[in-house]
């Protein structure tokens, strides 16, 4: 079996690496090919594309890209991959997309005979590096069961169900994670306006219910100004948007996470968005 790997960056290239230390025959492509080298290096079983249609001989295409429309740039289309794919491939899509774009791709492949399995990412390439990603797949039972040997070789596999669960795990995660940080960022700036240096205010309020994921892993990069990035505030302002339109889009709740929302969008503008989400915080103390 040939295995396409379409974007290989943070998360992508340690998925694509495992596939190639399991023994997997791979054909990577990236826009970028110096980026690819880690994942050649990790074994005599990977290959590099030297363009994008290459892939269509794959009988299964990963996508792990950034944004929701650099995979439809990549799969839909006359120039697109599902044009050239053979019956029966499977297209397994990585990325933190919508469940709209989600669909259009599932239906796009399936006028072409191409199977669809969402399979969104739930944690950190560190996680990724040693396979304890946990995956939430969701699509077609029949094109799941297929790929039943491969999914433990990269991550954790936790069935959802439908295409709409597995992109809305991931997105309500972030949703969650990035509300979190927004409230966490505020409260440090309150205790800025009371003369609580950040690092001490953390200290006082650690054993609270303030306490929080964000505060341990970014509470002390908010104190200190450190916001390299991690995970970039750009890629976290395009997760909340994904969000609250999934949210909108289903007359679902969202008013705190449209909240959130408007103080990424104000990160953004403030042309922090190359740095970690944590410097949301960066964006409410600082002036113009």
């Amino acid at each position: 079996m040939l295995l396409g790997f379409l974007g290989t960056g943070a998360m992508g290239a340690p998925i694509a690496r495992n596939l190639v230390r399991a023994g997997k025959n791979v054909l990577v492509w990236n826009r970028t090919a110096a980026s690819a080298e880690s994942v050649l290096a990790a074994g005599p079983t990977a290959r590099r594309a030297e363009r994008r249609e290459e892939l269509a001989a794959c009988h299964v295409i990963f996508t792990c890209l950034p944004r929701p429309e650099h995979v439809r740039d990549c799969m839909l289309g006359d120039d697109g991959l599902y044009a050239q794919l053979a019956p029966a491939a499977i297209h397994v899509e990585l990325s933190t997309i919508d469940p709209a774009t989600a669909h259009a791709l599932a239906n796009a492949a399936a006028e072409r005979g191409t199977g669809y399995v969402q399979c969104t990412l739930g944690k950190t390439p560190q996680h990724a590096e040693k396979a304890e990603e946990p995956l939430f797949i969701g699509g077609d039972e029949a094109t799941i069961a297929r790929l039943a040997d491969i999914f433990p070789l990269i991550g954790v596999p936790h069935m959802v169900g439908s295409i709409d669960a597995a992109c809305a795990v991931k997105l309500i995660s972030n949703l969650i994670g990035m509300t979190n940080l927004a409230v966490l960022a505020e409260g440090l700036a309150l205790g800025r306006a009371a003369g609580l240096e950040p690092g001490r205010l953390l200290e006082l309020i650690g054993d609270t219910g303030a306490h929080s994921f964000q505060m341990d892993v970014r509470g002390p990069m908010m104190a200190s100004g450190d916001y390299t990035p991690r995970f970039a505030l750009e890629l976290a302002h395009k997760d909340l948007t994904l969000g609250c339109a999934m949210a909108d889009g289903w007359s679902a709740p969202g008013a705190l996470f449209a909240t959130a929302l408007s103080l990424f969008d104000q990160a953004l503008h403030k042309g922090l968005g190359a740095r970690d989400c944590a410097a949301v915080y960066e964006s409410l103390v600082t002036r113009d």
